[in-house]
């Protein structure tokens, strides 16, 4: 890669937005200065942060390596737009503040896309940490990759892009038009969406080049706005797409299998609650009922407070991770 760089260049731009970031931004920062690959350039962008003057003593060790952007709060996709139009690398690497890297991640990542010309974007697997049962798991455990990356696996959700471990060329991401501003959430899954369907070639790594923060146990309400997010990008870009009929399907069929989970989702919620007649609304709606949803459903009708008692000793064993791809 060495005779490709251009002198006073930086050959890859690091994007990392930050709102309420100060208690993670060293760790996040600490881990982009320690790759093994020095030619880069790394874009602060501050979204309008509350705790702004706790970030900036934060970031103050790092001031004479970075480029610090302020901005009014528009989300975290405007504040990525911002970086992305301010870098100056013919490759993005997109890091969230509670992420960190594995030194060579960009190493290995840049190799890929030096090695594989076709190749637009490339992601790579992440160990989960954080506040969850599923720390110490790798994110492809439980959010696989299979297959090519085209859009109808993205649409299936059979591919998962975890965006702290994503470095793209820069010229297709612009050519696509950069993040949806419009969309406060689910930004990136929508990108990824619409660079398969412009035709962009994305490929992944299976070996864990960083380490995702889990914030909140799978099950809790951050699940449901995770499928919340997921089923309004999907609904909003088969509305505004065209698409191929198995494309078109799949869409139906995913989005079908989102409003389930939901509901789902829902019904657990209630059932933590003790809103039991909620709980039996909810999981009722789901159009796919396996035996162990109808033996829940005659559980509650029949011994309600048991049936919590059980989910809420077994809670920990079955939480899963939030939907992989809309962060």
């Amino acid at each position: 890669m060495g005779k490709k760089i251009v002198a006073g260049r930086p050959a890859v731009s690091v994007i990392i937005p930050a709102y309420r970031a100060s208690a993670d931004i060293g760790v996040a920062l600490d881990s982009v200065f320690a790759q093994t690959f020095p030619h880069l350039e790394t874009i602060i962008v501050n979204d309008g942060s509350p705790d702004t003057a706790e970030l900036e003593a934060a970031l103050e060790p790092y001031r004479s390596r970075i480029h610090y952007i302020v901005q009014p709060n528009q989300g975290a996709g405007a504040a990525r737009n911002a970086g992305i139009r301010a870098s100056r690398g013919r490759f993005l690497a997109f890091l969230d503040a509670d992420d960190r890297w594995m030194p060579d991640f960009l190493e290995r990542q840049l190799a890929y896309l030096e090695t594989h010309a076709a190749c637009d974007l490339v992601y790579a697997d992440a160990l989960l940490s954080g506040e969850s049962s599923l720390a110490g798991r790798r994110f492809m455990d439980t959010a696989p990759s299979e297959g090519d990356v085209t859009l109808l696996s993205l649409v299936q959700q059979r591919c998962n892009i975890v965006l702290s471990t994503v470095v793209a060329r820069r010229a297709v991401v612009v050519e696509a038009g950069l993040f949806d501003e419009t969309l406060r959430r689910g930004q990136d899954f929508e990108l990824w969406l619409r660079l398969a369907w412009s035709g962009a070639k994305l490929a992944y790594q299976r070996v864990v080049l960083a380490e995702r923060r889990v914030r909140a146990d799978g099950l809790s309400g951050d699940t449901i706005s995770e499928i919340e997010r997921a089923l309004n990008v999907l609904d909003r870009f088969g509305r505004s797409r065209m698409v191929d009929r198995e494309v078109r399907t799949a869409l139906r069929i995913r989005m079908m299998a989102l409003v389930d989970q939901l509901e789902i989702e829902q019904g657990k919620r209630r059932i933590l609650e003790g809103n039991f007649a909620a709980a039996q609304y909810h999981l009722s709606a789901a159009r796919e009922r396996p035996f162990k949803l109808r033996m829940v459903l005659l559980a509650l009708k029949v011994a309600p407070r048991a049936v919590r008692a059980a989910y809420v000793r077994l809670r920990p064993a079955v939480s899963r991770l939030p939907l992989a791809t809309v962060r």
